[in-house]
């Protein structure tokens, strides 16, 4: 049986890049990883952050947290003037598959939640950017997933219907959002369940 695939959509951070604000922050609580935790949970970072992926100015975003955690502020500006430390790298399998379902002539595109501040600091260390057919960054259109409307947005770029669109995301909110909308979806947990996946649609 043939795939009914015509189009596929990856997520960038967390499925073709490692990101990991811990990484950037360990060396601030060496030995104290209760504390790092302790510190991100206080100042709800995952939110603050997703509002800087929303578009809003990195300055702004860390006024305010800064404002309502003054006690914190240098460990908020910290990860503004240190950002590059939050990045670990190309998952490597993931770019293999990339490359491979490129060959195979699939058009190929991503839809990531990204700061446009932030993502032209890495943007030409990734050379398999230039594989994708088209590009969705929050930080630009000012949507986020799971915000349906960035999923709309995507579609009219692609040119083509959710029914035939794969969408690959390591988060499962932005999963059960696709889902809803029409999309196959794969919840990313590693190269190797992606592979497993893409054989199983016959897309590899």
């Amino acid at each position: 049986m043939t795939s009914h695939i015509q189009a596929i959509i990856f997520d960038f951070g967390g499925v073709l890049v490692g990101w990991d604000p811990r990484n950037l922050y360990r060396r601030f609580f060496p030995d104290q990883p209760q504390a790092m935790e302790d510190f991100l949970a206080e100042v709800n970072f995952m939110e603050w952050n997703a509002l800087q992926d929303k578009g809003r100015p990195f300055a702004e975003g860390v006024a305010i947290l800064s404002e309502q955690f003054p006690h914190h502020a240098d460990l908020i500006r910290a990860y503004h003037e240190n950002w590059i430390e939050s990045i670990t790298g190309r998952i490597e399998g993931t770019v293999e598959i990339l490359r491979t379902l490129k060959e195979k002539g699939y058009q190929l595109y991503w839809l990531s939640n990204w700061s446009a501040e932030t993502f032209p600091i890495v943007r030409d260390e990734f050379d398999f950017l230039q594989l994708f057919d088209g590009v969705i960054l929050s930080g630009e259109v000012k949507l986020i997933k799971p915000e349906p409307a960035i999923f709309e947005a995507c579609l009219q770029m692609v040119g083509r219907p959710a029914e035939v669109c794969l969408f690959i995301d390591d988060s499962l909110p932005n999963i059960v959002t696709a889902r809803k909308l029409g999309f196959d979806t794969v919840h990313f947990e590693s190269p190797e369940h992606l592979k497993s996946e893409l054989q199983a649609r016959q897309l590899l």
